[in-house]
């Protein structure tokens, strides 16, 4: 496969979008064989395999993730990035009657992949916005989850994109990350995913050598933080509730 060509993304057959946005350079020239190519979808739309990369822990990542919003969730919840498998499917299923999920992804390939695969999409919205400035009002959002995504990111977009999804949870909202981890010494992945992780996610060195909460935005005081971690710590859950 070669690269994509660099340009804004088009809006075509999106559950819902907003003004195309530019592609970020570093998602064009470190992955755009894993989501920009017109490949990437049936390449990697595989439960089976994101299940395989995330060496069997998937659903465990997954549910963990949901459980923080309940069987049951109200109000406005806001996913940040579409994710391969069935991580949305499950979120939609978990809405109740009003409840409202709102799904942003920077790639229009993955909002309109993101449609397709929804058995019920009647309560989702999707649009096209860069992670690093939502358009949504300041404490809109009753949760706020990004899964697997801050790995994937520079520190500076990381940092923003932090700042973004905090500002836009309400008070006493939740902001859930899940994400990978420094496994424990004893741990063979401690040592396995290193060259897997610098070749393939040049960013992810990054989130093992420091906690999420480092790049909270400077004088920020949650009401509470949470983690817990996963397969022998390679896998993170954080849990920031303002």
């Amino acid at each position: 496969m070669s690269p994509p060509e660099s340009s804004a993304v088009a809006q075509t057959d999106t559950l819902h979008t907003l003004a195309p946005v530019p592609v970020p350079e570093y998602l064009q020239t470190t992955y755009w064989w894993a989501y920009l190519h017109p490949r990437a979808v049936h390449i990697f739309e595989r439960q089976w395999l994101v299940n395989a990369i995330l060496w069997g822990n998937f659903a465990r990542l997954r549910d963990a993730a949901l459980a923080e919003m309940g069987t049951s969730i109200e109000g406005k919840v806001l996913q940040v990035a579409c994710v391969y498998g069935d991580f949305t499917e499950h979120l939609a299923r978990r809405l109740a009657p009003g409840a409202r999920l709102d799904v942003v992804d920077v790639a229009a390939i993955q909002i309109n992949n993101l449609q397709k695969k929804l058995s019920n999409p009647n309560q989702v919205h999707a649009s096209l916005q860069d992670s690093t400035a939502l358009q949504f009002a300041d404490g809109s959002r009753d949760a706020v989850i990004v899964f697997f995504l801050l790995h994937e990111q520079p520190a500076d977009v990381r940092r923003q994109t932090i700042a973004e999804a905090l500002r836009v949870t309400k008070p006493g909202g939740k902001l859930i990350f899940v994400d990978y981890h420094k496994p424990v010494a004893i741990s063979p992945w401690r040592y396995l995913m290193v060259p897997v992780l610098t070749i393939l996610e040049p960013f992810a060195m990054d989130v093992w050598r420091n906690e999420i909460v480092d790049w909270l935005p400077e004088g920020e005081r949650p009401a509470k933080v949470e983690k817990e971690t996963y397969f022998g710590g390679l896998y993170q859950k954080v849990v920031i509730t303002r």
